[in-house]
């Protein structure tokens, strides 16, 4: 078993801990992977269950919000943590998830806007896992220019989703999705059934 630690999407832009790849995540993976899903608001978000405090950080401070749930896996006694950042909540892994005892790194969309070089290459050598979602039609970073600026960090895997798009809209992208997930942190549990027998 393990924990996945979900940093979701852009604050600013309408991300928050339900955004639909972690909410489903959240929803699907514990009975059908057994794997514990945390989710969480970073500073600033909004969302139906309310709004977070602190102001939204640009991936900075966001660093203590971090902290804080990786504290709580630890205090729950939660299986080793991965991240599982998601465009915005990748740049939050990749600048601080060095950190933390986490087992490694699952980065859905990342845009490589607020995560410089030198903090990318930090991650070389680290014996940390690092997967790498990168969708064909990808508003901030497609393939070509994922394999250049992931080559500081030779070991990052990065997967190729044909059709992919930055938001991982639609069914058949969920799947995918959290399909490659269960891939990497629970693969015996793969393929995952499209319907749960309890």
């Amino acid at each position: 078993m393990a924990t996945l630690l979900t940093l979701h999407p852009l604050p600013t832009a309408g991300g928050f801990m339900d955004s639909h790849i972690i909410r489903k995540a959240a929803a699907r993976l514990p009975a059908l992977a057994d794997l514990a899903v945390l989710r969480f608001n970073f500073r600033s978000a909004s969302s139906p269950r309310g709004r977070s405090e602190g102001e939204f950080g640009d991936g900075v401070t966001e660093a203590a919000d971090l902290a804080a749930a990786v504290r709580f896996t630890t205090e729950r006694a939660l299986p080793k943590p991965w991240l599982v950042g998601w465009s915005f909540g990748t740049e939050v892994a990749l600048k601080h998830g060095l950190e933390h005892d986490v087992a490694g790194l699952i980065l859905l969309s990342p845009p490589l806007r607020r995560t410089s070089q030198a903090e990318l290459a930090r991650w070389r050598g680290s014996g940390r896992r690092i997967v790498a979602l990168i969708p064909e039609f990808d508003d901030f970073l497609r393939p070509a220019e994922a394999r250049e600026q992931f080559s500081a960090v030779p070991e990052v895997e990065l997967v190729e989703v044909a059709g992919g798009k930055h938001l991982w809209v639609g069914e058949a992208q969920t799947r995918r999705v959290l399909d490659e997930i269960v891939r990497v942190v629970s693969p015996d549990a793969r393929p995952l059934p499209e319907v749960w027998q309890p």
